[in-house]
């Protein structure tokens, strides 16, 4: 049995602490929030972790995340050890390591995928850092992870920076698989060839080169709302698709079906495109192509 300190008990965190409980470790929480925590400050959660402690943070990324791992260094002892299981750019992991590092505290970076189907399903990981850190930890990673070989749904990428580096490509991927099972989702809608587009999606689920998470995810909408009408066409971003397009760029990697996945989130979100309107502008004066006029 492992014992870890958990801050974090949101959608994914809390998710993880029952995972991990069910597996019979021992896990001290912390978060904000009455209702859900175990203990009622960081100071008191370590203080309820026996030495060498593990703490793992899911705490949104950016300054909450550094701020957490600054408190951590002043409670945490030489030997203690803590992951970063956030959605963390890579290049803050490099200044977390260091500043550990100096009171000879560990550091891993760990990307997390699973969402909240990961408390059933395990969570694939993808880990950076020291390989004797991984090693202290793997009880916890053999915890979270899927059932099956580790090698399938666990990764020891390479050093600090390394773990987050792989999930940020794997949301950018994410984001083109998306996009491209929402374009085909709206061209059997459009044309009005298909009488019945949710069993033919559903339909894709076994024995097709399209068959996938996602797809059964899709597939999952569709039986609650076949025609997604109870939903605006209204998509964020996390930060990791624009991250992985900024690592394409600088590594001049051709990256077409992530950047138009990225920009489609854009669109979603412009109730009335400027863009737009001077493309039908543009239209109408060279063409004389017909415009809808505002009211008309």
């Amino acid at each position: 049995m492992a014992q870890l300190g958990l801050i974090g008990l949101g959608k994914m965190g809390f998710n993880m602490r029952e995972r991990l409980r069910g597996a019979g470790h021992e896990v001290v929480g912390y978060d904000r929030n009455p209702d859900v925590t175990d203990s009622t400050s960081l100071e008191d959660m370590v203080s309820k972790l026996d030495g060498p402690r593990i703490v793992w943070i899911m705490v949104p990324a950016g300054e909450p995340t550094r701020q957490t791992v600054a408190e951590l260094g002043n409670l945490l002892s030489e030997g203690d050890l803590v992951i970063d299981g956030g959605n963390s750019k890579y290049t803050d992991d490099k200044i977390n390591g260091d500043l550990l590092a100096a009171k000879k505290i560990g550091y891993l970076d760990c990307g997390v995928s699973g969402g909240v189907w990961g408390k059933d399903n395990g969570y694939g990981l993808m880990v950076g850092g020291a390989a004797s850190d991984v090693e202290k930890a793997m009880p916890i990673f053999d915890a979270l992870r899927p059932e099956g070989p580790r090698e399938e749904g666990f990764s020891h990428a390479g050093a600090v920076g390394s773990g987050h580096y792989a999930k940020m490509i794997h949301n950018g991927i994410e984001y083109g698989m998306m996009q491209a099972f929402a374009e085909g989702f709206e061209l059997l809608e459009a044309a009005k060839v298909v009488e019945n587009v949710p069993a033919v999606i559903k339909g894709w689920q076994r024995g097709t080169v399209v068959r996938s998470w996602l797809l059964d995810l899709l597939v999952r909408a569709l039986d609650e709302d076949p025609e997604l009408d109870d939903l605006e066409g209204y998509v964020e971003d996390s930060g990791e698709g624009r991250w992985t397009l900024e690592e394409a760029i600088n590594n001049a990697v051709p990256a077409p079906v992530i950047s138009a996945a990225l920009f489609a989130r854009f669109a979603s979100r412009q109730e009335d495109s400027a863009a737009m309107r001077a493309v039908a502008a543009l239209r109408n004066q060279f063409g004389g192509h017909s415009v809808k006029k505002v009211g008309g």
